[in-house]
């Protein structure tokens, strides 16, 4: 039997997979699927978690290669949290700015009353080019509040909580963007917590979605 009894998690836009790896070694009991589109950055930790235990392998784990736009349908209801952290070009681009088709498609794969994790770095210096490209306009929680809130109760998510998190605490982020980020000046990360809806509360696509 796969160690489910305590949840489901998928991290979307895993990267090199090192969240999805030490969470799954700190939480034997639960069951964690790392998603992305490039797969390259995984064959070294995806031949990891296939040896033995006491080499390191861990049964509470599975990666694999798909879009956000395009997750596989096994994965529907299956989440009990999701997670996104540090997204970059088009992945970034849909959770900053509220992609309607987007968020449908992650609230399709959750759980009732599943998580929605979303961490967000920016430097407004640095990334200039990339927030403007994706449409993207200065990062704050009055934008979350007045912009976004809407746009993820359409695509299925409330969003209950949402903050800044400062450098100090970065290192709590088990991923190894959060290691290379931290104690860059002018870099802020912020977080927002969604809640699945249920369908009953849910509108029609919109007909731009």
């Amino acid at each position: 039997m796969l160690p489910t009894g305590e949840g489901i998690i998928i991290d979307i836009g895993t990267g090199d997979g090192v969240f999805v790896f030490e969470c799954a070694r700190q939480n034997p009991k639960k069951f964690y699927i790392g998603i992305d589109a490039n797969a390259r950055p995984l064959e070294k930790i995806s031949e990891k978690i296939h040896r033995k235990p006491a080499k390191g392998g861990l049964p509470n784990v599975l990666f694999l290669q798909a879009a956000v736009e395009d997750l596989p349908s096994e994965l529907d209801g299956a989440a009990d949290e999701v997670h996104i952290h540090f997204p970059w070009g088009s992945l970034l681009g849909a959770v900053a700015t509220g992609n309607e088709s987007v968020l449908r498609n992650l609230r399709r794969i959750c759980a009732a009353d599943a998580l929605l994790e979303i961490l967000i770095g920016c430097d407004p210096v640095r990334d200039v080019g990339e927030l403007e490209r994706l449409g993207i306009p200065s990062f704050s929680l009055d934008y979350i509040d007045s912009l976004l809130a809407p746009r993820y109760a359409k695509g299925g998510f409330s969003i209950i909580e949402r903050g800044a998190l400062p450098q100090s605490e970065w290192a709590s982020v088990q991923t190894s963007w959060a290691r290379r980020l931290k104690g860059r000046a002018g870099r802020s990360l912020t977080y927002m917590i969604g809640r699945a809806m249920s369908k009953d509360h849910l509108q029609e696509p919109s007909a731009n979605s």
